[in-house]
């Protein structure tokens, strides 16, 4: 199952099931904003507002999680999880055009397959975190390459408005194959293509290690890493970034 956030004709605020692809449908649940629904709607995804599919609190980012990306970037492998943090002003949704910073030398982007959180959860045994993983949907981790490469916070680099495009959809965890495609076109023309098997770290040791420090919260992403291909983006440009099992996440995107 994909389900979806949107915002429906009237204005209200609902969830639903994404189906089809890629002419999408949603059924929408009953209930939910205003008004209370009984028979079942169904809504063309292309004429509704297509939202987060969730709402974190935080966005736990893993860096140097891909032997390839590591070397492409002249970094040693890391010997444990590499983390930082995206807070909720950097989540943007599907379709929604994000605006840049201005003035930059290279903003790139980075194809991710994202965990999202289903319960609270703090000091998790790898062996008991599939139970705490509600299911995937796709991350596209935007980078500021001229502040990060001189600040060691990377508040800058990574944590500026929209940084973090989520959705369409968050995709039951049985949906996602364990060797999941992770892609990423930019106009058309593919820049990233790998998968999940390709990890130094998997979902279950990532969920393990972040929350020995962090507690996690229902609706809470992990951002699992990027492969090898990132690139700089220009002013117009489109990205999309495809998981196996959650589908294609696209954002144009300006720079002032």
């Amino acid at each position: 199952m994909r389900l979806v956030r949107f915002r429906d004709p009237s204005g209200d605020v609902r969830r639903g099931e994404w189906t089809g692809e890629p002419d999408a449908e949603i059924r929408a649940f009953p209930g939910g904003g205003r008004r209370f629904r009984v028979t079942p709607e169904f809504h063309a995804a292309a004429d509704v507002e297509i939202l987060p599919p969730c709402e974190p609190s935080k966005i736990v980012c893993v860096g140097l999680n891909y032997a390839d990306h590591a070397d492409e970037q002249g970094k040693a492998v890391p010997d444990r999880p590499l983390l930082f943090l995206k807070p909720p002003n950097t989540v943007a949704s599907h379709r929604e055009t994000v605006e840049l910073p201005a003035g930059k030398e290279r903003l790139d982007f980075e194809a991710e397959l994202g965990v999202v959180i289903g319960e609270r959860c703090r000091d998790v045994d790898a062996a008991e975190a599939a139970g705490f993983v509600a299911g995937y949907t796709c991350v596209n981790d935007l980078s500021n390459r001229d502040d990060q490469a001189v600040e060691s916070n990377w508040v800058r680099g990574k944590a500026f408005d929209a940084a973090a495009p989520i959705g369409p959809v968050v995709a039951s965890a049985d949906a996602v194959p364990e060797d999941a495609a992770v892609r990423c076109h930019v106009n058309g023309e593919l820049r990233q293509d790998s998968g999940r098997d390709r990890f130094i770290f998997t979902v279950p040791e990532l969920v393990a290690e972040i929350t020995r420090y962090v507690t996690l919260e229902a609706g809470d992403v992990i951002s699992t890493g990027t492969p090898a291909g990132v690139g700089p983006l220009s002013d117009g440009d489109t990205v999309e970034v495809t998981v196996e099992g959650v589908g294609t996440l696209r954002n144009d995107v300006i720079i002032p």
